[in-house]
């Protein structure tokens, strides 16, 4: 049994500055088995987002297979994001497509 879910450097900065542009934030990095690191909540919308570090050589960037499965069997929209800026821009298109 795992007790403590590994995070990437940057999912802090990610999370403060989510919540600090009007964004809800649960951490579920926690749930294991592919689920993604965060949901993210605004104007209604919720959106799983898997956070990879970008500082990371590509390699070490790539899902896992538990997280790849997941992704590939989720019927609903989620994304991969790297900084702040692309999680933002991640639900400013969902805002948009609403």
């Amino acid at each position: 049994m795992r007790l403590r879910a590994r995070i990437d450097a940057n999912q802090p900065e990610i999370v403060k500055g989510l919540r600090d542009t009007g964004h809800s934030v649960a951490i579920t990095s926690a749930v294991g088995k592919g689920f993604p690191d965060i949901i993210v909540g605004r104007n209604g919308i919720t959106l799983p987002m898997e956070i990879k570090d970008g500082s990371l050589p590509p390699s070490k960037q790539k899902l896992t297979k538990d997280e790849q499965q997941w992704h590939d069997e989720w019927k609903g929209s989620a994304a991969v994001v790297h900084n702040l800026d692309e999680a933002i821009e991640a639900m400013n298109k969902m805002v948009r497509r609403m």
